[in-house]
């Protein structure tokens, strides 16, 4: 079946056009895999001792059809539909994925609703250069080393500015290589017990969100970018409409949310990338992560480069919270240190063909802090693109 004729019955499975007419719809896909090795260690607060261990990962396979019709005047429908793959354990066609569909306009840009690519990531996201998944990341702090698969905390955008589901997106067009996005979260609403505790956030049902976080604009996105050449140079804004969650303790000292459902956070990224070499560097402020209590600064550098079939990658973040230390109780005595973050990683590519790698990475993290352990992880895998 030739890969055209294939892409249109995929789309008809997946997307349900139906049989009388067909946009112009491609097929594709990527699979991921590697065998990873993991050495977390155990932090001060959770002493779990976990043991180290090998494991056959998925590194975010993917499978999708995209395209868009022509509808005249300098005007088409666009959409996406793309499905999480996990080809080592099962749980295929799951997670937000994009999945998407809008118009486009030749003079006015586009205009795209569904679960989308944020505009906080389309900026922070150009340090996104590893192969693992698990480099350009962040947990939970509380799960950080005690998981027996642990992630790099190197982006404080992980949990808010991946991609958001029920998110309307206003893509410009490229004024001279300046363009800007803006992009609304609209989750709905549910009716809670209590609404003045965290536990009565409700509706989350897979999404990143809870539906009553607030009755309209949940959620605001906003970022301004410029490319030209091999330079690259971008910011970003974006704030969650909730309520405060905080309580003054007799101690005197202030328990806040994780995240801050009425926070917000910030970021600018630069970029370099000529010939061989290729450089980036980016820098987030704000409380919309789950890596720390408050807010809090990450900073991140990658290199790269390229010779011949052959790539080498090297990055190194570091994050540092406002509050060093926080009391989880109210007992003058309960206090822990979040303390720094140092995150590292190299890496090596070989590149069989332009769809076709083989790599060999190594990433690290190492804290001063009570809620993160060591980290160690050797990821050797290859990648399929189609």
């Amino acid at each position: 079946m030739k890969k055209s004729t294939l892409a249109l019955a995929v789309a008809a499975a997946l997307v349900g056009f139906g049989s009388t007419a067909y946009a112009d719809t491609t097929l594709y896909g990527s699979a991921r895999v590697s065998i990873d090795y993991n050495d977390p260690n155990s932090n001060d607060v959770v002493e779990s001792n976990p043991e180290a261990n090998w494991d056959v990962f998925n590194n975010s396979s993917r499978l999708g059809v995209r395209g868009e019709e022509d509808l005249g005047g300098g005007l088409a429908a666009i959409y996406q539909y793309e499905f999480g793959v996990d080809v080592t354990e099962g749980g295929n066609f799951n997670s937000n994925r994009p999945k998407w569909v809008g118009l486009k306009g030749s003079s006015w840009g586009a205009v795209t609703l569904g679960t989308q690519w944020t505009p906080y990531y389309n900026v922070i996201g150009i340090g996104d250069i590893f192969n693992s998944s698990k480099v350009f990341n962040s947990t939970s702090s509380f799960a950080a080393a005690t998981t027996t698969s642990p992630v790099l905390n190197t982006y404080l955008g992980n949990t808010f500015g991946l991609r958001m589901d029920n998110s309307l997106i206003y893509t410009s067009p490229n004024w001279s290589g300046f363009g800007v996005q803006a992009m609304l979260v609209m989750n709905g609403t549910c009716t809670p017990t209590d609404p003045q505790t965290t536990d009565e956030l409700c509706g989350y049902t897979g999404n990143k969100l809870p539906a009553n976080l607030s009755d309209g604009v949940d959620m605001y996105n906003i970022s301004a970018s410029y490319k030209n050449g091999p330079f690259f140079a971008g910011a970003t804004y974006m704030a969650l409409d909730g309520p405060g969650f905080s309580a003054r303790l007799p101690s005197g000292q202030t328990l806040s949310s994780v995240p801050a459902w009425d926070g917000d956070q910030w970021g600018l990224a630069f970029g370099y990338n000529s010939g061989p070499f290729a450089v980036s560097f980016a820098y987030e402020n704000g409380d919309l992560n789950t890596v720390y209590s408050g807010t809090s600064q990450n900073y991140y550098l990658t290199g790269q480069y390229t010779f011949g079939n052959n790539v080498i990658r090297a990055s190194y973040g570091f994050l540092t919270p406002d509050d060093d230390r926080i009391w989880l109780t109210d007992n003058v005595a309960d206090s822990y240190s979040q303390g720094d973050l140092n995150n590292y990683a190299i890496g090596y590519q070989y590149n069989f063909s332009k769809r076709t790698r083989a790599w060999v990475e190594y990433l690290g993290a190492s804290n001063d802090g009570d809620f993160y352990g060591d980290v160690g992880v050797v990821s050797i895998g290859t990648r399929v693109d189609f």
